[in-house]
């Protein structure tokens, strides 16, 4: 049986709420750039969510600038910051020049923490909606 647009949203958002979680406690355990990178996850897949709800294509992409776009999703301003999580907080022979302090620290962590979650929100509200 095929999923509805609907059920696919719930996947995504469901997969993007465990990220939320998995930052939060990355966070609690000082491990920063694990905190950075799954709060850019759980940005990238809420908006994710809203293309399946809308029953669009799901590109195989990690730039939260280009899925804004897509969704037409008003996100923060803030949102863009996570884009330069992605690479360098994954992959250690990324990480030479990819950020200019290095690793990301704890401010890094907690901003990204906290536009992640502001995003997931504004995104199961709009999803709420429709």
């Amino acid at each position: 049986m095929k999923k509805t647009p609907e059920q696919i949203a719930k996947e995504w958002l469901y997969f993007a709420k465990s990220d939320l979680r998995l930052a939060q406690l990355a966070f609690g355990d000082k491990i920063f750039h694990e905190a950075c990178f799954m709060s850019q996850q759980a940005t990238e897949k809420s908006l994710k969510a809203v293309l399946a709800k809308r029953n669009l294509p799901i590109p195989k992409t990690h730039s939260i600038r280009q899925l804004a776009k897509l969704t037409s999703v008003e996100l923060p301003e803030e949102a863009k910051f996570l884009d330069q999580f992605y690479l360098p907080s994954r992959y250690p022979d990324a990480l030479p020049g990819s950020l200019p302090e290095g690793l990301p620290q704890k401010d890094d962590a907690a901003k990204a923490f906290a536009v992640a979650e502001k995003t997931l929100t504004l995104i199961k509200n709009l999803l709420a909606k429709n």
